[in-house]
């Protein structure tokens, strides 16, 4: 059974709102949808915004018993849901509970939309989206403007889609994580890498869908290196999580211009980085702080955004891809120390294991 793309991602919040405002002035997207106890939703708010091929819902619960509510009681602000599109969502639950996933949400039709929901990594779950007609998700009203909340401005051109998202899971967890997005998903390992940042050191694999439009990368940490980010992350989000989602950009360095004049912040990138580049556009990265990098089959730019969160926990990446379809050699360790250093400053002194 394949599962075709990531068709929404949704996080959940404690005000959706302020969460809406902060996508739509600072990363340019669109107010499409939204609802609520009015639209059949009840004890929760939802406000569905997008840019590009790229969807995220943003959920608040109005009640404490609300998961939306548990949710951020325990996290903080986060993804909760990575939602699969895929042609036939009752087999494709039958598929992923056959291969160990936890069935969380038997399937079942409303507005021409069949959704089931199975279970992911941590408190993150995977629902199964199959669109037959109709609105976007039940419940949901579409905005019949495409406006933004409260004054935001949107910029529709600057984000395609998600190309990645990027998950932390606690040390001697990775194999098993992996093992089960291959046999609950049929996705595949298509890259692994060691990255050493200082005395730091982290495992990552890549495993994606055999359509090529779900892309993970898993990421645990060294337990027998010194602690660091990986380990800040599981320890302030309280687990394993989605680290970071990436945006794919037509112009990287067009969204970066445009995302910085909005206010948000990136990760700065050591000046040193660029004597390697050669004859590469070295003088418009640098300016931006871009990374570039290959693989086999092209080039890719990537930057990391400084975190919005409280817990200084997820955070966005754009990227851009010039033939490249997996991950270079060089841009991981960079982003990595990148990172790094914007949370060196905020770390208690000891990260305990």
């Amino acid at each position: 059974m394949d599962f075709l793309d990531l068709d929404h991602v949704e996080f959940h919040v404690g005000d959706a709102r302020q969460a809406a405002y902060v996508l739509s002035a600072g990363l340019g997207f669109r107010l499409l949808a939204q609802g609520g106890p009015e639209t059949g939703l009840p004890g929760q708010r939802s406000l569905l915004l997008g840019q590009g091929g790229c969807r995220v819902l943003l959920t608040s619960g109005l009640e404490p018993g609300h998961p939306a509510a548990q949710y951020v009681a325990r996290h903080g602000d986060g993804v909760a849901v990575l939602a699969f599109g895929t042609p036939d969502a009752t087999a494709g639950y039958a598929a992923a509970v056959a291969g160990g996933a936890r069935g969380v949400e038997p399937p079942r039709e409303d507005g021409g939309v069949v959704t089931a929901v199975v279970s992911g990594f941590g408190d993150v779950v995977h629902r199964l989206v199959e669109r037959r007609s109709g609105e976007f998700l039940p419940g949901l009203v579409a905005v019949p403007d495409g406006g933004v909340p409260d004054g935001g401005v949107p910029d529709p051109g600057l984000v395609r889609g998600i190309d990645h998202a990027a998950v932390c899971v606690p040390d001697g967890e990775l194999d098993a994580t992996v093992a089960y997005y291959r046999e609950a998903f049929g996705f595949d390992v298509v890259f692994e890498e060691y990255i050493e940042v200082g005395g730091q050191g982290m495992f990552s694999r890549v495993v994606q869908s055999p359509s090529g439009g779900i892309t993970l990368t898993l990421i645990q940490p060294d337990g027998a290196r010194e602690p660091g980010q990986v380990d800040d992350f599981l320890a302030w989000h309280g687990g394993p999580g989605v680290q970071h989602l990436a945006l794919s950009c037509p112009d990287v360095a067009a969204a970066v211009d445009a995302m910085a004049g909005r206010g948000l912040g990136f990760a700065p990138t050591p000046d040193a980085y660029y004597d390697t580049l050669a004859a590469r556009p070295a003088e418009r990265l640098r300016s931006r702080g871009i990374l570039l990098d290959r693989d086999h089959w092209g080039e890719l730019y990537q930057i990391f955004a400084t975190s919005l969160h409280v817990r200084r926990t997820f955070f966005w990446e754009l990227i851009e891809r010039h033939g490249a379809r997996t991950f270079g050699t060089a841009n991981i360790p960079a982003l990595y120390a990148a990172k790094e250093r914007e949370l060196a400053a905020v770390r208690t002194p000891a990260v305990a294991r």
